[in-house]
C-alpha cells in the first residue's frame, strides 16, 4: 500500500458492468469493461469462424445480448459488420446468416433513455440487419448455455454478454467516509464537491451530480458529460486555492449519437437554435465521427489530432479491415 498526501484530490475512475446480483452472470457472460475482455471475446467469436471454414461447416454462432441501451445495440451492429467482413476474406462459410443476435431488453423499448421515435428506427435497423429484438424481457439468471428470463422461458446462446448497466468500483463504496448512492458512485454538490469533504471532487460515471434544473435526477453517466466536468474543473479548481466559491456546474445535453457499424448511425442533436432534432444515416454517421475527433482534439491537441486523422487515413488503404490477431 501507498500513501499520497493531497490538498486537493479529484476521483475519476470511471464505472463497470453492474449484474444487479443476477445469479450466474459474474461466472458465465462476457463484460465490455476493458480492452482485455473485449480481445477475449474477439478470440472466442473469431475461433467459430475459423473452425467452422476450415470442416466446411454452416454451423451458426448463437449470441445473447442482455440490454440494449447504446453498447448493446451498437455491438449487435458490429458484430454483424465483422461476419460480413470475414466472409470478404475467404471465409465463405461465414455468412451474416450464421449468426444468431438476440438482444434482450427489460424494459418496453431499446434505447429508452432517448425518443421513441429514435428508438424504433434503430430497432429497425436493427431488424433488418437479421437482430431479434427482444423486449419486455427480464433475466432471472445466466447459466452456461443461455439465459432464464422471469417468465419462464430460456434463451439459448453459445456467447453470453452482459450490458444491462453501469456502476461505480465497490471500493468507492464508504471509501474514507464519503457519502456515496447505491450504485457506488460519490455523492457530490453543484461544484462537483464530495459531500462530506470539500477537498476531495469527483467527476464522471463514478460521481452522482444533481441536475439543479430537473429535481431528483442527476447527471447521466455519458462521455459528454465527463468532458464538460473535466472542463469546469480544469477551469474553476483554481478559485478554491484562492478561498473564493466556485460557480455551480451545469450541465448541457448536446444530444446522442448510436453507431451501426459501417450500416449507418442514427440519434439526436440538440442545440438553442434547432430544439432537439433527429438525425440518421450518413449524416449522422458525420457526426458521430466527428465527436470522436473532437475527443482526440481534447486529449491530444489540436495538431495532434489533425496528425492521427491523417495517419489513420493513410493506415486505411493499407490494414486489414478485420483483425484476425
Amino acid at each position: 500500500m501507498r500513501a499520497i498526501k493531497y490538498d486537493t484530490l479529484v476521483i475519476a475512475v470511471g464505472s463497470e458492468s453492474n449484474d444487479f446480483g443476477t445469479k450466474g452472470v459474474q461466472e458465465n457472460c462476457f463484460f465490455l469493461d476493458s480492452r482485455a475482455q473485449a480481445e477475449k471475446l474477439h478470440k472466442v467469436i473469431l475461433n467459430h469462424y475459423l473452425n467452422t471454414h476450415a470442416a466446411n461447416e454452416s454451423r451458426p454462432l448463437r449470441i445473447a445480448i442482455v440490454g440494449a441501451g447504446a453498447t448493446g445495440v451498437e455491438l449487435s451492429a458490429e458484430l454483424h459488420h465483422a461476419a460480413r467482413l470475414a466472409n470478404s476474406y475467404g471465409m465463405e462459410t461465414v455468412t451474416s446468416d450464421m449468426l444468431k443476435i438476440q438482444l434482450i431488453e427489460a424494459g418496453p423499448r431499446i434505447l429508452p433513455v432517448l425518443s421513441e421515435a429514435v428508438s424504433a428506427r434503430a430497432q429497425n435497423q436493427l431488424e433488418k440487419l437479421g437482430v431479434q429484438v427482444s423486449c419486455n424481457m427480464a433475466v432471472s439468471e445466466a447459466a452456461p448455455t443461455g439465459f432464464h428470463t422471469k417468465s419462464g422461458e430460456f434463451v439459448e446462446a453459445d456467447v453470453k454478454l452482459w450490458a444491462a448497466g453501469i456502476k461505480a468500483s465497490s471500493f468507492l463504496n464508504g471509501i474514507g467516509g464519503l457519502e456515496s448512492n447505491r450504485i457506488n458512485q460519490l455523492v457530490v454538490t453543484k461544484t462537483l464537491q464530495t459531500t462530506r469533504d470539500e477537498s476531495i471532487f469527483a467527476l464522471g460515471d463514478c460521481a452522482a451530480c444533481p441536475i439543479e434544473e430537473v429535481g431528483g435526477r442527476n447527471v447521466p453517466p455519458r462521455a459528454q458529460a465527463a468532458h464538460q466536468q473535466a472542463e469546469f474543473l480544469a477551469t474553476h479548481m483554481g478559485l478554491r486555492v484562492l478561498g473564493r466559491q466556485l460557480p455551480a456546474f451545469k450541465y448541457r445535453d448536446y444530444g446522442t449519437l448510436i453507431s451501426l457499424a459501417s450500416f449507418s448511425a442514427v440519434g439526436t442533436l440538440m442545440g438553442g437554435l434547432t430544439g432537439t432534432r433527429m438525425i440518421e444515416g450518413l449524416l449522422a454517421r458525420w457526426f458521430y465521427m466527428s465527436l470522436y475527433k473532437m475527443h482526440q482534439a481534447a486529449l491530444y491537441g489540436k495538431f495532434k489530432a489533425l496528425k492521427l486523422t491523417i495517419s489513420a487515413l493513410l493506415y486505411k488503404k493499407i490494414r486489414p479491415k478485420l483483425r484476425l490477431h
